[in-house]
């Protein structure tokens, strides 16, 4: 899997992956401390609504961004959006008032709406080889596990010697050194001033409503959510206030999740390669369905420390299930855009993957506030499992396997 860091213009774009990623999952652990020393009880209705703002921003701008873009420099764009994200991430250690969480959020999940689809569109672009791909796409859901693994780890250790404020300021460097390593990356299939060399639709939306796979990966996007929505939102209170355990515990229940993605993200290259997309991607959803039952029965039935096991053994699924989705999901999206540019399919493919975060966010945390942690996860389980059935009746494409 590693060969492929050998591509120099790859090993820039997947070093500042890394590092805005790993500010990134600094910032999730601090955000989640500040919501609870603003709102106390009610942070996970705080931190609901700071991740539906931030939705409202990816499902609002990143439709724009494929035609926005293609008129652009690219490197410039990119650069200038995590310019942008950094800015913003350094002024939260100063903000006092919740609603000053919320613009801040607005404005850094602008410029990350901005910054993320052309990125990934640009990955096809640089590795033009099938095999050297797919290991990309492992290698960037290994990048995106540090958020929730590497940095969780790294904010507990942190957090022995100095405030949650503090990681904030990694998260602007980790912008910062960003923005300077796309700057110095070449991007081929572009014009001389690196701006892509195709157009298109600025939605690109019609694919996901003509082709089978699609769809279905549509109805994976919701399972996704559902389990994405209460590890973000609700494990904070489900730590602090449901099980009485400390600050550096938060951090290490979202880096069990972590570590679950990780681990699928590791085997799946040759998996990929024997199975094809649809035998992985389709009981993803169903195992996303178990784990949020079994953290529902785990939070009903058990206390103490056989509990605080049981959640760590259930977000550990939800991370591997959701791995099993996400990783493959750019092969799909490559085999299936058609005459559609990579860039436009991308836009839209975050886009709507993001609308079902609407629903899940502030529900997440609506619910978890008013009905309690067991009957929330219970429900987003049903959410998963009738999402997993609707994405296995709608998947009915059958190509050769490894192309599925």
């Amino acid at each position: 899997m590693l060969r492929v860091l050998t591509h120099p213009t790859y090993r820039r774009l997947f070093t500042a992956q890394v590092l805005a990623l790993l500010g990134t999952g600094l910032a999730t652990v601090a955000l989640g401390l500040l919501a609870y020393d603003l709102a106390g009880a009610d942070a996970g209705t705080v931190l609901g609504t700071a991740l539906t703002i931030k939705m409202v921003a990816y499902v609002s701008v990143s439709p724009l961004v494929g035609a926005v873009a293609a008129r652009l420099p690219r490197r410039v764009f990119l650069a200038t959006a995590s310019a942008l994200r950094a800015v913003c991430a350094l002024g939260l250690p100063l903000v006092d008032e919740v609603w000053q969480v919320y613009l801040l959020i607005l404005l850094l999940q602008t410029a990350s709406a901005a910054f993320t689809p052309v990125f990934q569109a640009t990955i096809p672009d640089v590795l033009t080889d099938e095999g050297d791909y797919t290991r990309a796409l492992s290698l960037s859901r290994l990048a995106y596990d540090l958020e929730s693994l590497a940095s969780p780890l790294i904010a507990a250790a942190l957090l022995t010697v100095v405030g949650y404020d503090t990681l904030f300021l990694g998260t602007g460097a980790g912008f910062l050194a960003a923005s300077v390593l796309v700057l110095a990356a070449h991007l081929p299939g572009t014009r001389g001033d690196g701006a892509p060399a195709r157009t298109g639709s600025p939605l690109g939306v019609g694919p996901f409503l003509r082709v089978p796979r699609l769809r279905a990966l549509l109805a994976m996007n919701l399972a996704v959510a559902s389990a994405t929505a209460v590890v973000l939102v609700n494990t904070v209170v489900i730590v602090r206030d449901g099980l009485g355990r400390e600050q550096s515990a938060v951090a290490l229940a979202l880096g069990a999740f972590g570590a679950g993605s990780m681990a699928v993200a590791l085997l799946l290259p040759r998996v990929l390669e024997r199975a094809g997309d649809r035998t992985v991607m389709l009981p993803a959803g169903f195992v996303l369905a178990l784990g949020l039952a079994g953290a529902a029965l785990t939070l009903s039935a058990s206390a103490g420390a056989t509990a605080w096991l049981g959640v760590l053994a259930c977000w550990l699924l939800l991370g591997a299930g959701t791995s099993l989705v996400l990783t493959p999901t750019g092969r799909l999206l490559r085999r299936s855009g058609g005459p559609h540019p990579l860039p436009t399919l991308f836009a839209a493919q975050f886009a709507l993957s993001h609308a079902c975060f609407l629903l899940t966010y502030p529900l997440a945390g609506w619910l978890g506030a008013r009905a309690g942690q067991p009957l929330t996860l219970g429900v987003f389980a049903l959410l998963a499992l009738a999402s997993a059935a609707a994405a296995t009746m709608l998947w009915r494409d059958r190509v050769p396997t490894r192309a599925a």
